[in-house]
């Protein structure tokens, strides 16, 4: 009976031995025709994420809107490859599958230029591929898949990013983290000047743990991808020009500032207002401090004595003058 049961055991096992390699070929097969994994678990969005400060430690904070144009070099990052390249692909269209695929979500740009992230104001995808004229295709379950030539990456030539510059009371630092981002496609539909039409808000904390994934090459000198997109925000290695701060009116500089000159001098002084509150936080001024040369008591000048007037041997008024008498012989 032994016997029949050691057969029986090693026969299974036998069977488990060669069955398990095919099964694991076969997940390997279908893990290579799915593409590499892009989706997250909530531990992996645990470790990469970058949530800024919460507002009880905030002590000092202002917004402040730049726009980004890919022409230049230190944003030719968020550009290249124009056209996709085997499995390069530029930012733009990173996000866009990303968002048709349902990883992450977008919002409306509104009228107001604000960024609103709430359940009534997120993107109705289907709307938004109808209005910037992008062709798709829709199957029976209502997915919508855009081809990789249909994507109008290379016509995405801006981008408006939101920055929030904040001093942490809890750490003691002062940081500046994007926390908006919106793809700006540019269009000449009239044979003039190209139009800009912002296409939709995305909120940084969704596309973070994606971004740091991604590597990108940010120098034409250096072509090794040795910094991921979020390093590349995080370290603010983009140019963008001021368009817009948070303020009581809600106003853009454009509103009130009516020429170029004017318009250049509003974005200087915003900008040497943050550079100034940044050096003079901590009392850390980039000039050399002044120090002052410790102020002593003086000490006591020492009188000299003063030398007195030799006495004159003169007799005193009140003694009889002496009388000298001369002997006689």
């Amino acid at each position: 009976m032994k016997h029949i049961l050691l057969l029986t055991v090693g026969f299974a096992a036998s069977i488990m031995a060669v069955a398990q390699p095919a099964r694991r070929i076969q997940e390997q097969q279908q893990r290579a025709e799915q593409g590499p994994a892009t989706e997250l678990s909530p531990r992996a969005r645990a470790q990469y994420n970058t949530q800024s400060a919460l507002e009880t430690d905030v002590e000092w904070s202002r917004d402040i809107y730049r726009e980004l144009d890919l022409t230049l070099e230190r944003n030719a990052a968020l550009y290249y490859p124009s056209e996709p390249l085997g499995e390069q692909v530029n930012f733009f269209t990173m996000i866009f599958r990303l968002l048709l695929d349902g990883k992450i979500k977008a919002y409306e740009y509104r009228l107001d230029g604000n960024e609103l992230f709430t359940k009534d104001n997120e993107l109705d995808i289907k709307n938004m591929l109808e209005k910037f004229y992008i062709y798709y295709t829709e199957d029976e379950s209502g997915r919508l898949s855009v081809e990789l030539v249909d994507i109008p990456c290379s016509q995405v030539l801006k981008y408006y990013i939101k920055e929030t510059n904040y001093v942490d009371r809890r750490t003691s630092t002062y940081s500046t983290h994007v926390m908006a981002i919106c793809p700006v496609l540019m269009r000449d539909d009239f044979g003039s000047a190209a139009v800009p039409y912002p296409m939709f808000w995305l909120d940084y904390n969704d596309i973070s743990s994606y971004l740091r994934m991604t590597p990108a090459m940010t120098s034409s000198y250096n072509n090794t991808r040795n910094m991921s997109l979020d390093d590349y925000f995080v370290m603010r290695r983009y140019e963008g020009k001021i368009y817009k701060t948070s303020n009581l009116q809600n106003k853009p500089l454009a509103d009130y500032c009516l020429t170029d000159s004017a318009m250049n001098a509003e974005q200087a002084k915003i900008e040497s207002e943050l550079s100034s509150f940044e050096s003079q936080l901590w009392n850390s001024t980039s000039e050399k401090p002044v120090v002052r040369e410790p102020v002593h008591d003086p000490e006591p000048a020492v009188e000299k004595p003063q030398k007195q007037p030799k006495a004159e041997n003169r007799p005193a008024a009140t003694e009889k003058p002496r009388i000298s008498v001369r002997r006689e012989r």
